[in-house]
């Protein structure tokens, strides 16, 4: 509800009826395949994540739009301001996840609570959209966080996005590899300029502490993701 107060307060009427249509759009496509309420949950997970990239967006001072939401491919947030360095811009990436997280754990504990194997699902489904987000290569929110560790850990994002694309083909996973492509190879051929190596100019404590937070939250995620999946699979 802070989340929602947030938002309306700090945005247009026009910015709130653009999020609010393109939820319900997403809603009605998701409810004409899964199910209304399984829509609703769904919508609203990707909802909270966004959020968290937006109330760290304004706390670190950037101009920042509502969410958008477009139907199987997500939503994101417009920076009309950039961070002006690669700390600033992991810090808003590593939010989305944080707190989408933390949407996926409040699923899986009322679920516990209730035995609703509908709140199960969403947690699962909220627990993999936010550990599929922090693939580590650009413009995914691993990617930006992996900017303020080292640029170079985006070479190993390329094989987990082949591998995932041949597990199961995407669009998505194509216009993300297009989207990635520059920056790339841009470290494969070391070609940074001098205001691009001052933007990744990071201290070494604060490296370590995004890797810490990144690499700790990948691995929650990972487990979760393989209990839940596990368990379900039990169920049907």
């Amino acid at each position: 509800m802070k989340l929602l107060f947030l938002l309306f307060k700090t945005l247009k009427f026009g910015k709130i009826l653009t999020t609010g249509g393109t939820m319900l759009l997403s809603i009605a496509v998701y409810a004409w395949i899964f199910g209304w309420r399984y829509a609703v949950g769904f919508v609203l997970l990707i909802f909270i994540h966004e959020m968290g990239h937006y109330v760290a967006a304004r706390q670190r001072g950037l101009d920042v739009g509502a969410p958008t939401f477009i139907p199987f491919v997500g939503a994101w947030i417009q920076l009309k301001q950039m961070p002006h360095d690669a700390e600033t811009e992991a810090y808003v990436g590593l939010a989305g996840p944080l707190v989408g997280s933390l949407g996926a754990l409040a699923c899986f504990y009322a679920a516990r609570s209730t035995g609703s194997n509908l709140l199960l699902a969403l947690s699962y489904s909220g627990f993999f959209l936010n550990l599929f987000n922090l693939i580590p290569i650009s413009p995914f929110d691993g990617g930006r966080v992996c900017a303020a560790i080292s640029p170079k850990l985006w070479l190993v994002g390329v094989p987990i996005l082949v591998a995932l694309f041949f597990y199961r083909p995407s669009p998505l996973l194509i216009l993300m590899a297009i989207l990635a492509f520059p920056q790339v190879m841009k470290v494969l051929r070391g070609t940074e300029t001098d205001e691009e190596k001052a933007y990744y100019m990071v201290s070494t404590e604060t490296r370590l502490g995004y890797a810490t937070a990144y690499l700790g939250l990948a691995a929650f995620l990972a487990v979760m993701c393989q209990e839940l999946h596990a368990e379900l699979g039990a169920i049907h």
